[in-house]
């Protein structure tokens, strides 16, 4: 197989925001012309010019004509991102703790009002509740609770698939592939079960995401209640003027 097409658009990103992290161009100011990057990478210059966009669109790179590619290094040094989907594991890690999963919880349930408006489905319907806690060097830092209706599961999956990173699993046993989702974010304060499961006073502050993903055509795949300890995690939102 030709180089240029066997090569995952999304392994070159990572390539290039190592690269520009802490690896060959992390003091220059600016990327190498696309004719001698796109040679570097093994892709043409069309995939390259759709790895540039993507970095553009996230603010990571800014692209003038007859500049060049700027590096935005006041943009490649922030932790963690709201507005760029990352796994929960690697998350902690770029917030330089060590992750992990404390316990994963699978229970079978029925949808209530709210659960069935997010994934159109009828109140009492069959669910899957997948409750996870991770924490960060050994402290519960996020504690998440995924629901997928449960006539979306095919096959027999165990409690080891359900351990899986969610979307893996959604991939592997819902034949389904997240596109994007909309998230409410609003401050939470501990009540004596989210207080008993981060061992925290009650009332302590509380981050709490309500968030419902869907796939490229618009169908809800799942939905995802997501709670996170203050002074753990610094979330950063990029926003670009319009």
């Amino acid at each position: 197989m030709d180089q240029q097409h066997s090569v995952q658009p999304r392994n070159i990103r990572a390539q290039l925001l190592s690269a520009m992290k802490e690896g060959e161009y992390a003091q220059c100011e600016r990327l190498p012309r696309e004719s001698i990057l796109s040679e570097k990478l093994g892709i043409s210059r069309t995939q390259l010019r759709d790895v540039l966009a993507s970095l553009e669109r996230e603010g990571f790179i800014t692209r003038r004509h007859g500049v060049g590619t700027i590096i935005n290094r006041h943009v490649l040094n922030v932790q963690t991102r709201m507005d760029i989907e990352v796994e929960f594991l690697d998350m902690i890690r770029q917030s330089g703790k060590e992750p992990a999963v404390a316990y994963v919880r699978v229970s079978d349930g029925t949808a209530d009002e709210k659960i069935a408006g997010q994934l159109q489905l009828n109140p009492g319907d069959a669910i899957v509740r997948v409750a996870r806690l991770v924490t960060a060097d050994g402290v519960p830092a996020i504690y998440c609770e995924d629901v997928v209706a449960k006539d979306m599961v095919h096959g027999s999956a165990a409690l080891r698939d359900y351990k899986l990173p969610f979307f893996h699993f959604l991939q592997r046993f819902c034949n389904a592939v997240p596109y994007l989702d909309l998230t409410e974010v609003r401050p939470a304060a501990a009540d004596a079960e989210l207080a008993e499961i981060f061992s925290v006073p009650m009332g302590t502050p509380l981050l709490h995401m309500d968030e419902v993903d869907y796939d490229i055509d618009g169908r809800p795949v799942f939905c995802s209640s997501e709670y996170y300890v203050d002074g753990i995690i610094r979330h950063t939102v990029l926003r670009k003027k319009l």
